[in-house]
């Protein structure tokens, strides 16, 4: 179903791919969007439990995109360093194909209170405040993950 890597000595190990996801801030998704666009987004997102998650408006494109199509691609670059005098670049990416779908209000609060605490270093106290201000307005997609590889440059590869 899935493509294997066409460079598989350039694969990373699934524990590495798992850190890249845990690690980063910003991902990448891509959706089927409008007269079948692909449309990706960059957003800020949360690795929880095998499954990834992002907050988005209620309406829009990509919730339209995910409603009519819930295939989806999520990319993450951990390192992504241009080096001139080799005629490359330094990377190492995580990319995760699966299924999105839009959470149930009364499955959202232990997801946004662990989303929140990844992104803004502050009591419980205030981000419990700030997730009751702005709770009605949220909307949560989980993306279960169905297939998910790691990549890296070839001079990563060599120096191992």
């Amino acid at each position: 179903m899935f493509r294997n890597m066409r460079r598989k000595n350039q694969q990373l190990a699934d524990d590495e791919t798992i850190n890249i996801l845990q690690a980063g801030k910003t991902g990448i998704l891509a959706v089927l969007g409008d007269d079948d666009y692909p449309y990706c987004v960059p957003l800020n997102y949360i690795y929880l439990n095998s499954k990834i998650y992002f907050h988005c408006a209620k309406e829009g494109h990509k919730i339209d995109a995910i409603k009519k199509y819930n295939k989806v691609s999520f990319c993450v670059i951990e390192k992504d360093e241009v080096v001139p005098e080799k005629f490359g670049t330094d990377f190492r990416s995580a990319v995760a194909f699966g299924r999105a779908r839009i959470m149930e209000e009364n499955e959202m609060m232990p997801v946004i209170q662990a989303f929140t605490k990844k992104y803004c270093p502050f009591s419980d106290d205030v981000i419990q405040k700030e997730i009751d201000r702005e709770f009605k307005l949220l909307c949560m997609v989980e993306i279960e993950i169905e297939h998910l590889t790691g990549k890296q440059a070839i001079d990563f590869v060599r120096k191992r």
